[in-house]
């Protein structure tokens, strides 16, 4: 029926995170209809609107995971929190 690579393993972590992505994806989209967003410099070397710094935030994260389960055998959920900070970061000084 399919290769080795054929099925997602769905645990409660992987969904809550997809519904999270997906939930910020609505509000940004709402957000930049009510308020179209301008671009700006932050600490990032380019100007950035709201929608780069998600996307930019969004992947930083994600290489943070990354890097804690390739460095550590401690629980994701640290990695989830610091990933989550550094998105925070990303947001609202980027």
């Amino acid at each position: 029926m399919g290769g080795a690579f054929s099925w997602m393993a769905w645990t409660t972590e992987i969904a809550i995170f997809f519904i999270g992505v997906v939930l910020m994806l609505i509000g940004m989209t709402i957000w930049q209809i009510r308020s179209p967003s301008i671009e700006r410099k932050g600490f990032l070397p380019i100007p950035t609107t709201r929608g780069d710094r998600l996307f930019i935030g969004l992947l930083s994260a994600a290489y943070v995971n990354l890097a804690w389960a390739g460095v550590t055998d401690m629980t994701q959920w640290f990695a989830a929190v610091l990933g989550f900070i550094v998105l925070l970061v990303m947001m609202r000084w980027g």
